[in-house]
């Protein structure tokens, strides 16, 4: 099933405390996965930053809130427990607890009516079902806007020209870390080029090999004929690795049969392209970055 939103772990985290005995989050979590029934694969999504699970991450808001409402307290670091007012909460058998909940008590309020810089009143309404976490947040509004520059990105790339875009494809090859510099590792060879490659790079900083490139500026996919005709090329030149790069996409025959050869030849679509573009920083100026931290326990521990 679906992880839960973090208003839905309340109740749960706040009754996996009930026993009034101090439990460490680890345990905490396992127990509220057993009672939601949760999967291993359930509790390995992460969230899109790839540092920290979904779970874990709305466990932790949930336990955020039932703080500061003061229903739960931590006694040391990552240990958790029950307060009495907690245990009340509980005693009023709620089929839910959430923010509409925990208003009921005068920290929350406070708590709320701080965050509210521009109202003065504690607004009573509970959030919709499903509610993000704060990094949830701010994760799917940077999906969004990666996602509107990627797309005018491929715009930008659709209406260069070919000869800038074979200079790109080997600048962003650079950039990922193959040959040296962009004056050493890599070259375009342009269309005069015997076998209609249209780029070169060195694998590596020494030269051991060579990656040719095709690079087509296509509005249709890119079929197997045209990978028979790639592959053909790197034979002329006694090579055995290729990347083709195409701002459409590719066929499912063309992905099959690059799988079947023996030389290696990756493919990167538009997609691919547009993502390892703004990843490596090609065509793209950052605007603004916003660093997330938090309160570092260790630093106030006293020997």
């Amino acid at each position: 099933m679906p992880v839960p939103d973090y208003e839905s772990l309340m109740l749960p985290l706040l009754s996996a405390l009930a026993d009034g005995d101090e439990h460490e989050v680890a345990t905490l979590r396992d127990r509220i996965a057993a009672s939601l029934k949760l999967t291993d694969t359930d509790r390995a999504e992460l969230l899109p930053s790839g540092k920290q699970s979904v779970f874990d991450n709305r466990v932790g808001w949930a336990k955020f809130y039932l703080d500061k409402a003061g229903l739960v307290v931590s006694t040391r670091r990552g240990v958790y427990k029950i307060t009495d007012l907690g245990e009340k909460a509980l005693g009023q058998k709620p089929s839910r607890i959430d923010r509409a909940f925990l208003l009921q008590f005068d920290s929350f309020k406070e708590f709320i009516q701080r965050e509210r810089e521009d109202d003065q009143e504690v607004e009573a309404t509970p959030e919709p079902a499903g509610v993000a976490t704060p990094e949830e947040v701010l994760e799917t509004a940077y999906r969004q806007i990666r996602k509107k520059v990627e797309a005018d990105l491929l715009l930008a790339v659709a209406k260069a020209s070919p000869r800038f875009f074979e200079k790109l494809v080997v600048e962003l090859l650079v950039k990922m870390g193959y040959g040296g510099d962009i004056k050493d590792a890599g070259k375009a060879l342009g269309r005069s080029h015997d076998g209609g490659l249209d780029g070169l790079i060195k694998e590596d900083h020494l030269g051991l090999d060579a990656i040719y490139i095709q690079a087509k500026r296509w509005q249709n996919n890119v079929g197997r004929p045209e990978l028979q005709s790639f592959s053909g090329s790197l034979d002329s030149e006694h090579a055995r690795k290729g990347v083709f790069i195409t701002t459409s996409t590719f066929t499912a025959e063309a992905r099959e049969y690059v799988k079947r050869i023996e030389k290696k030849i990756v493919l990167i679509d538009g997609t691919q392209l547009a993502a390892y573009m703004v990843d490596f920083g090609i065509g793209v100026n950052p605007v603004t970055s916003y660093e997330i931290k938090r309160v570092d326990s260790d630093y106030f521990t006293e020997e």
